[in-house]
């Protein structure tokens, strides 16, 4: 087991470091240490509640969430906006059986080694500072979402629009600060071990604002012994 993963995001075989944070969808605290010796653990960090990808990944997670629990394995979803913003959110958009928690500062990303991505002028280096070409160069293809490829920022507009989703001022901070935050999803074992990751740093960026099918979760899940 591997202790230390200085410079990257964790994976199989690393041990998740205890993170504290303000729980979204019950009162008080949640803390990855709530669930050590007790019960496997998927653990969703997403961007904030800004992000239409977020939003979708979020919903997709919360779906696998009965599943997850009839195999012994409960889910944590957290999200990089504050908690009063995240609570009235989730007051008109509830997803059943889901357990939350607000972090605008990040610190669970930075704890489990997932980048807050540079945006830059003419300079790339993968997963830490990305070019403007390149993002403009990129095309996001969500056939049941979007009518065509489209390129990021207009793929952006388009679920926002259809979302109906109103932006508060938390959340334009949240984007001034945070926009490049690159997120993950890590099921750890009772121990609070990695046993399968699926993040936005794999693979030089392909798998950016999307997420493991819902298949690749549930078999990591199941090659787990719980």
């Amino acid at each position: 087991m591997q202790e230390n993963h200085v410079g990257r995001p964790l994976q199989p075989g690393d041990r998740a470091p205890n993170v504290v944070l303000d729980a979204i969808t019950r009162q008080g605290k949640i803390a990855i240490d709530d669930f050590r010796g007790q019960k496997p653990v998927l653990v969703g960090l997403f961007r904030g509640l800004h992000c239409p990808f977020c939003r979708r990944q979020i919903a997709a997670m919360a779906e696998l969430t009965d599943a997850l629990q009839e195999k012994g394995i409960d889910s944590l979803t957290v999200v990089n906006t504050p908690i009063d913003r995240a609570r009235l959110y989730f007051r008109y958009h509830p997803l059943p059986n889901l357990l939350a928690a607000s972090d605008p500062e990040r610190v669970s990303h930075k704890a489990f080694g997932l980048p807050n991505l540079q945006f830059t002028e003419d300079e790339n280096d993968w997963p830490h500072k990305i070019s403007m070409n390149a993002v403009t160069s990129m095309r996001i293809d969500m056939p049941d979402e979007l009518p065509a490829p489209m390129d990021l920022m207009a793929a952006v507009e388009y679920l926002d629009k259809a979302d109906g989703y109103d932006f508060t001022e938390d959340d334009k901070q949240m984007i001034a600060t945070g926009h490049g935050q690159l997120v993950g999803e890590f099921l750890l074992d009772r121990d609070g071990v990695v046993r399968w990751c699926f993040t936005e740093v794999e693979d030089g960026g392909s798998h950016m604002f999307g997420g493991p099918a819902p298949r690749e979760v549930m078999s990591a899940a199941s090659n787990m012994a719980v």
